[in-house]
Formats: structure tokens, sequence, C-alpha cells
């Protein structure tokens, strides 16, 4: 199975937005999935500013078009109860200015008639910048399943410009089947995540597994080459496929990201 891929950010979470682009060109990858600013949560992730600087921006630009990889999703936005819609369009004229068909969504607000009119005024500031919204449901966030995802995304009707990001670890630890996913309704599945893993989490947290120790394609329990095949035909597809150990033991941006990507290719080779 020879497939399109993209390298996530936090598979080389050590990598600046430029550095990001060399992992992905030397893993072979066409397309990218950017977060736009460090975060907290990630502490290894090296400080930069795109959203300040135009210059930065622009040599992004010029790298990924040198490289001929693509901006394929951007991060981070984060809706809680407390967030202003408003607030969000800075960082949505961004990503449009890098390219990005889509933007990623995560959703903490327990109010579940607030997170839908936030939701859907969210999906409208984005689509006035062009761009979609990919939904991730997340076990630890308000917006914990596939089906929770797709409920939401179904009633905005927008398919194929607001619909779900599925990630296999979050599936499986969600207790979702690829049955479920492959039954999704047409244009509801936007964007898909791999990684693998041990049927259970044995780490300390699903937050430290997601974030920092997920397993390379073929050493865990997921279908990986059974996820790819219930996902709609076209649909992009990142490896995201973050491993401290591998950072903590020195091994290179280039390396992990090259190890990361080869493993999911070979298991679609099989």
């Amino acid at each position: 199975m020879s497939l399109r891929l993209a390298l996530d950010h936090i598979t080389v979470v050590d990598a600046a937005p430029l550095d990001l682009v060399d992992a992905a060109q030397g893993a072979g990858c066409a397309g990218l999935c950017l977060f736009m600013e460090p975060m907290a949560v990630l502490p290894d992730m090296p400080h930069f500013d795109l959203y300040g600087s135009p210059a930065a921006r622009a040599d992004l630009k010029a790298s990924m078009s040198d490289a001929g990889i693509s901006l394929d999703l951007a991060y981070p936005f984060t809706l809680t109860g407390r967030s202003t819609i408003s607030d969000f369009r800075p960082a949505l004229d961004v990503a449009a200015e890098l390219g990005a068909p889509l933007v990623n969504l995560l959703i903490y607000d327990r109010d579940e008639n607030r997170r839908a009119e936030n939701f859907a005024a969210f999906a409208d500031l984005a689509e006035a910048a062009g761009l979609g919204v990919a939904l991730e449901f997340y076990p630890v966030s308000h917006i914990r399943s596939l089906a929770e995802a797709l409920a939401l995304v179904s009633l905005l009707g927008r398919p194929g410009r607001v619909g779900v990001n599925v990630d296999l670890l979050h599936l499986m630890r969600s207790g979702g089947s690829l049955a479920e996913l492959a039954a999704a309704p047409a244009g509801s599945i936007l964007f898909a995540q791999i990684a693998d893993g041990p049927l259970a989490c044995v780490e300390e947290s699903l937050d430290v597994e997601a974030s920092s120790r997920r397993w390379l394609a073929g050493e865990g329990a997921f279908d990986v080459a059974g996820f790819v095949r219930a996902l709609p035909e076209g649909c992009p597809i990142s490896v995201e496929i973050p491993q401290e150990q591998a950072l903590r033991a020195g091994l290179s941006r280039a390396d992990r990201a090259r190890r990361a990507v080869d493993s999911v290719r070979a298991v679609l080779a099989d």
C-alpha cells in the first residue's frame, strides 16, 4: 500500500519550523503538520515566533516550496469555556498565509450548548479565512470519542469543510473501532494520524502516552493497515509518533523522523 504521508510536528518535537521541513524532506514526506507556536505542555519544543515575524513566515513558506512540501494541518487551536472566538483570528490568518487547508481543533468545555455554539462560530471564522476545520477527539478532552465528534460536526452540515481528525491512538483509547470509522458519513473524516501502541495504556497517563511515548508502527497491537483501509479515499494522513526515549538517547531529528515514517511504510507494504 503506497501512500502520501505527512510528518507531524510532535514526532520531532524538538524541531523549529525550518527544522521540521528538513526532517519531513529527509523522511520522504510530502507534507507536514505544524505547531505554529510552541506550547508549555511540549517543553522540548524550541522557542520560535511565526505570529510576530513576517520574515519567519516568509522563510518557512520558501523552505516548504523549495522542498516541495505542503502544510497539511495547522495547530494549536483549543476551545475552552473561556474562549473568545474573535481571539483566534490572527492565528487563523497565519495558518491561511502559510497555505494550510485545515486547522486542528480540540475542545475542553463541559457545557454542551456553549461548546456547540462556539464550535459553529469558530468554524465560521475559519471559513472566512479560507480554512477547513478538523475536530480532534481525545479521551481526556470534552469531545472524547469518534461518535461524539461526528455528532458535533453533523450539527453544522458542512461535509468536506468541517469534519473530524481521527488519531488512531485516540480511537483505540476511546474504545472506538475500525468498523465505526469505516461507517462514518461521507465527507466527515478530513484527516488521520497514525501511531501504534499496546492494547491498554501502560503509561502513567493518556496525556503522557499521546504526547511523548507512542510506539512505532508494527511494534504494537493496533491494526495500522486496517485503519488506513477504513479511511475515505484520499484522506490526508500524518505520522504522529513522538518517542521521548529516542530523543533522550540522542537520536537525531532526521533519524527519528525516518524511523517513524519508515515504520508506517513497512506496515503498509506488507
